[in-house]
């Protein structure tokens, strides 16, 4: 069935109200109505109608959604924007083809065995490639590589990825639940930290962690591409990967992931391919993010107290924002006797990442990032704390370039320097 097709009855919704524009991250840097929720369902009902072609101008147009899902949640006739786009995007993925950034990845994304060396080659070259150079020499232009952008601020990318650090089971204290821990790509091999720390604070209450050895990526790239053929064979993968292992949950500790999991896994996933429907929903039940698992299980820091406690502030990733996880990671954070969670404004907004909006429109995503860097320089805080891989690149490359000197953590990694200096359970 043409996607489009699929989601006629969501176009209809639609009353053209424009509430979502006064919502939208992009809109508010981009200012035209194309790129708007609205402006996105007037083209996809037009491509619909054959009054549009499905052309570089509509991909262009379409492109421009971080799918953080604001309009989705502000809209006050509950259209679902963020999977309209995403049927936009197959079609146009069928009618052109997979655009060559997506079919890139895809072929990255479905072999792992590549995956890990092109990472372990990035690891190597990182440095050769992305040396530190004055603005004004001529040696950025010695390394013209696609979608990097000349100013833009990545990670080291680990010589060895966190998938590869420790044995699959891990056992913890018997009667404890079992935990099994979908690590997610950016975790593995940009931000191995993450999972570390994630692993302490599971051991640190005595449950035994899974680190299923053949979990792939969650497919949320291919499917931002229109890639669903590829994304349809990381979830069966992932399925498969995990439903061999007994699980009292099924953790995550990226917002993105977690995301896919809870809405395209059993949303857009199921109503392209029903035969996956009663096992996207069983993940969609056991899936929860760390910080919400870490309550669950009566996670409390120890009593030490700080003299001069760390000023730290916490940024809303969307996926977790959409699902209404905003108490529980700053709970966590003010349970820490050496931490003085200070709110930020505009917490809750978009940071302008939005996956491969990044790489495609680069300048526009910082645009959005820039309000978020006044917000945390305003802030005068220490540490930036959120709850997403994803968002912790964004913030970095933002501060980075406006000489902020705070930090960015996740908040496990927070909880788990605590534990580090005995003031965990």
């Amino acid at each position: 069935m043409d996607p489009l097709k699929r989601v006629e009855q969501e176009l209809k919704k639609c009353v053209k109200c424009g509430a979502c524009r006064a919502h939208c991250p992009v809109f508010s840097v981009v200012g035209r109505e194309p790129v708007s929720a609205r402006g996105k369902i007037a083209l996809a009902r037009a491509a619909l109608s054959g009054t549009v072609e499905l052309d570089a101008r509509t991909r262009s147009d379409m492109s421009k959604c971080l799918l953080c899902g604001r309009c989705v949640e502000k809209c006050p006739n509950d259209v679902p924007t963020d999977l309209i786009v995403l049927a936009a995007r197959e079609a146009l993925a069928r009618r052109r083809g997979v655009a060559p950034f997506y079919r890139m990845a895809g072929m990255l994304l479905r072999n792992r065995a590549m995956l890990n060396a092109g990472a372990f080659l990035a690891s190597l070259l990182g440095p050769l490639l992305f040396r530190k150079v004055p603005a004004s020499s001529g040696l950025r232009l010695r390394f013209p590589l696609p979608y990097m952008g000349g100013k833009r601020r990545l990670p080291k990318i680990a010589a060895k990825p966190f998938l590869s650090r420790h044995p699959e089971v891990i056992p913890g204290v018997p009667g404890k639940p079992r935990v099994v821990y979908f690590v997610g790509c950016m975790t593995n091999y940009l931000y191995p930290e993450i999972g570390e720390a994630a692993v302490s604070l599971l051991k640190s209450i005595g449950c035994t962690v899974v680190i299923t050895k053949d979990q792939q990526c969650c497919g949320f790239p291919a499917l931002s591409g229109g890639d669903l053929p590829t994304f349809r064979r990381l979830a069966e993968q992932n399925l498969e990967a995990l439903e061999k292992h007994r699980a009292d949950y099924i953790m995550t500790s990226c917002a993105s992931c977690g995301g896919a999991f809870h809405r395209m896994y059993p949303g857009l996933l199921v109503e392209r391919y029903p035969d996956l429907a009663e096992r996207c929903r069983s993940l969609a039940e056991k899936t929860v993010d760390a910080v919400e698992l870490l309550e669950k299980l009566g996670f409390t820091p120890g009593t030490g107290r700080a003299e001069k406690p760390r000023r730290i502030a916490y940024h809303d990733p969307c996926h977790l924002r959409s699902r209404g996880v905003t108490r529980q990671p700053r709970e966590l954070l003010t349970s820490l006797q050496d931490v003085r969670l200070v709110e930020m404004e505009a917490a809750d907004s978009c940071c302008g990442l939005g996956g491969t909006f990044n790489v495609y429109h680069y300048g526009a995503s910082m645009g959005i990032n820039a309000r978020k860097t006044a917000a945390i320089r305003n802030a005068s805080v220490d540490v930036v704390a959120t709850a997403c891989p994803g968002c912790m690149l964004q913030l970095a490359d933002g501060l980075h370039q406006g000489a902020v000197g705070t930090r960015v953590l996740h908040v496990l990694q927070v909880l788990a320097r605590g534990i580090a200096a005995g003031k965990g359970p």
